[in-house]
């Protein structure tokens, strides 16, 4: 379908082409090269932690960072159901079990109350979302880690940018996931990222990214034979979607900028004209770099059937995970999340993009209350 005003658009400039072009034109190292290896360091000194490794997907970056964490048949990574579902697929790639917890409802992140009532001597990880561009209660989640010794590994796929107090979502984790699908704050098309301080867990992440194979040069432009000393993956990021990335990158302040600037004039005109709208509100210290502007309303299905007859996108991020049909057909699912239910039962997703024409934002909004107006 075609739509008037879609939930969101890629946002590119003559610096992304030429980035672009500049790769295409070298005429090879498309697969790997030192846009690679730049856009890594770049990452990492952003986000300010010692080491990034890139990846063909966010998912891809979760399932290396269990592996490299040495989690497997057994073991428990407690997860959101409030998510998108490679967050607790993630787990089950590698054997172990998602153990789902309960949302709170300031920033649609991990409870830590809920989260200490689902720790067992089985549990090994917790898996916390950012969702949405907003930082979670990662402080109280790293408290709780460091107390049980457990893993903290941040899904920080929607949040690149945002902060609490000025430390960056992702460097509160042993390890930490960013993505940049099409729809994230800054984008290559397909594509995500790991993080991490530690060498030794970076070292074991690069092997796993590329079929387990020890190189010791370009394995694409040399003739040095390599050994493969673990079972690894297909992984990689391609060089020309990393010189994407980069340029990407370089404006991811204004891309932000851009986006809470959006946001602003939303919550403005929403608590203007609709006050049965309830707009999220994080706590104070916490940047939320809205990768999705996420409202609440009454009627929600009702106002989206109307919306897209107006030609106007939005979307329901997230239906709970733990009541997918995968997850119903899976023992020991049957759980009680009352908070996520309740949550993803009235969420609704508007239009938001960076360059979004403030008229598009005014009819989004005048659609809305038309609605309840007519109601």
């Amino acid at each position: 379908m075609t739509w008037n005003i879609p939930l969101f658009k890629m946002y590119y400039d003559e610096d992304d082409i030429e980035s672009v072009s500049a790769a295409l034109r070298s005429g090879m190292n498309w697969a790997v090269g030192s846009e690679v290896t730049s856009f890594e360091n770049e990452l990492a000194e952003y986000i300010e932690t010692s080491y990034c490794l890139t990846f063909n997907s966010g998912t891809s970056a979760l399932h290396t960072a269990l592996l490299a964490h040495g989690i497997g048949e057994g073991d428990e990574v407690i997860v959101p159901s409030f998510t998108f579902i490679a967050t607790a697929n993630a787990p089950l790639f590698v054997g172990a079990r998602p153990v789902f917890a309960d949302v709170e409802k300031t920033t649609l992140g991990l409870d830590p109350d809920s989260v200490l009532a689902q720790i067992t001597p089985r549990t090994r990880v917790i898996m916390p979302v950012h969702y949405g561009g907003c930082p979670c209660m990662i402080r109280e989640l790293r408290e709780i880690a460091d107390d049980h010794n457990l893993i903290l590994i941040e899904d920080a796929a929607e949040a690149l940018g945002a902060s609490i107090e000025g430390e960056m979502v992702g460097s509160y984790g042993d390890s930490s996931m960013l993505s940049f699908c099409q729809n994230k704050v800054i984008t290559t098309g397909e594509g995500g990222a790991l993080v991490t301080d530690d060498r030794d867990l970076y070292e074991r992440s690069k092997l796993i990214r590329s079929h387990g194979r020890l190189e010791t040069a370009d394995y694409f432009s040399s003739c040095v034979s390599m050994d493969y000393i673990t079972l690894g993956y297909n992984f990689r990021l391609s060089n020309i979607a990393a010189a994407l990335g980069r340029a990407q990158l370089r404006k991811v302040e204004g891309i932000i900028a851009m986006r809470k600037a959006i946001a602003g004039l939303y919550t403005t005109l929403l608590q203007e004209k609709v006050p049965e709208i309830s707009v999220m509100s994080p706590p104070g210290g916490y940047m939320h770099v809205n990768q999705l502007f996420s409202v609440r309303v009454p009627q929600r299905d009702v106002l989206m059937k109307y919306l897209a007859e107006q030609g106007i996108m939005s979307k329901i991020y997230f239906d709970p995970v733990h009541l997918t049909h995968l997850y119903r057909s899976l023992p020991g699912y049957e759980v009680s999340l009352p908070v996520t239910e309740m949550v993803a039962g009235d969420i609704l997703s508007l239009p938001i993009y960076p360059g979004m024409p403030e008229e598009e934002i005014i009819r989004v909004v005048d659609t809305i209350a038309e609605y309840y107006a007519v109601e």
